[in-house]
């Protein structure tokens, strides 16, 4: 089943366009890395899918159902975690999920378990001090509950991490990939490393539009063999083959089957000190297709 359907969508800001004809799918169960550089379209896109903000053309669709600007009927599917999300500092946590679950109207019966659910999930349930007191880490977890209260098919992370530590954004990464039983996560981010952890799917957004879709469950490939070599060697080997000298005395060979680089290394009596084959990563990728 498809969560979110986003088709041909267009939006621009004083004749500037800033997404230009996107469109895209996200399937169920899944972390959809959301991925581009600060001022790509990111959050603009978000506030589309919210019906925060009104495209210029376009369609949008949340579990089969249109948005429309200005009305909210879609946003009971949705959980949203902004970059920097507000709380009343004077509360506790308990105290503001509590307010959360009394304004999104879920029944009384229901608010204590789903709170301590949610406090455990994000590692909250034994905390006692006002929310002003805590670290940006912990209010992005308190967010994160917050977010999924009424149990939303779709939650929105607008650059959760972006200001984390490595500790807080692992424990943040941890969170959103154990609530994919639950629901579907799109992982708006320009953190790649991040996108490479829990992402199912990966979006590269430039000039408007998603330039590139990648399956993070399939290898990128390859980028190509590692040699260390001896200056010597090189001269020796750029007669028999196609290789790069990447960085010191490492040399990177593209476009042959490791059997035949063994050959031509053992007809020239060449030992390097170390063979690596390289992966390609997500920073590859964004790369060659941003360039």
């Amino acid at each position: 089943m498809n969560i979110l359907k986003i088709d041909n969508l267009s939006k621009s800001f004083n004749g500037k366009i800033v997404i230009d004809d996107l469109s895209l799918v996200v399937k169920e169960h899944t972390i959809y890395g959301f991925i581009g550089n600060n001022g790509t379209g990111k959050t603009t896109t978000m506030k589309m899918i919210l019906g925060l903000l009104k495209p210029d053309s376009g369609e949008i669709e949340v579990c089969g159902e249109k948005v429309v600007f200005g009305k909210t009927d879609t946003n009971s599917y949705i959980g949203y975690l902004p970059d920097v999300p507000e709380f009343y500092g004077y509360m506790r946590a308990e105290e503001y999920l509590k307010l959360c679950a009394e304004i999104t109207n879920i029944s009384k019966a229901e608010r204590q378990p789903r709170i301590r659910e949610l406090l455990e999930l994000v590692g909250m349930d034994n905390e006692s001090s006002t929310i002003n007191t805590y670290s940006r880490g912990m209010k992005q977890r308190l967010g994160i509950a917050q977010a999924l209260i009424n149990k939303p098919k779709l939650l929105i992370c607008d650059e959760p991490t972006s200001a984390l530590d490595p500790k807080g954004r692992s424990e943040i990464l941890n969170i959103l990939k154990r609530i994919t039983a639950e629901t579907t996560v799109i992982f708006s981010t320009h953190i790649l490393t991040d996108v490479e952890r829990i992402c199912d799917m990966a979006g590269i957004l430039y000039n408007g539009n998603v330039v590139e879709e990648i399956n993070l469950d399939k290898s990128l490939g390859d980028k190509g063999i590692m040699l260390e070599l001896s200056g010597e060697e090189f001269k020796t080997l750029s007669a028999e083959m196609e290789i790069k000298h990447v960085s010191e005395s490492k040399y990177r060979v593209k476009s042959q089957p490791l059997k035949n680089i063994y050959k031509i290394l053992q007809d020239k009596e060449i030992y390097p000190d170390s063979i690596v084959r390289e992966r390609r990563s997500l920073e590859d990728v964004y790369m060659e297709v941003t360039s």
